[in-house]
């Protein structure tokens, strides 16, 4: 099922910032009824023709779960770019947050 997870469990307040041209970093908050041990990964698509990747240099809060995410050697295309951040807990399913964002809006 598209929503399945626990619901709360999927990150909040998601944005995205591009600077010296090449750079994008992500950030997120952690869902507010996500189990303590709930990790999250970020994967993102420039375009519809490009791979899907997952972000390289996660950033961390103090328990050392993901949080942000730096991309490096972005380029900024006509298409609207898909993110997508998934999660994953031993105690529940967690709930997936996605979006299409025009880069060159961020």
């Amino acid at each position: 099922p598209v929503f399945a997870g626990m619901n709360g469990s999927a990150i909040e307040n998601f944005s995205c910032v591009i600077y010296n041209i090449f750079l994008m970093n992500c950030s997120w908050q952690a869902g507010r009824h996500a189990p303590a041990d709930t990790q999250y990964f970020l994967y993102w698509q420039n375009s519809r023709d490009e791979e899907e990747m997952e972000c390289e240099f996660y950033i961390k809060d103090e328990n050392c779960r993901n949080m942000g995410c730096v991309f490096q050697n972005v380029s900024i295309g006509i298409e609207k770019a898909y993110f997508l951040v998934n999660g994953s807990s031993k105690d529940s399913l967690i709930q997936f947050y996605d979006e299409y964002i025009d880069l060159y809006k961020i």
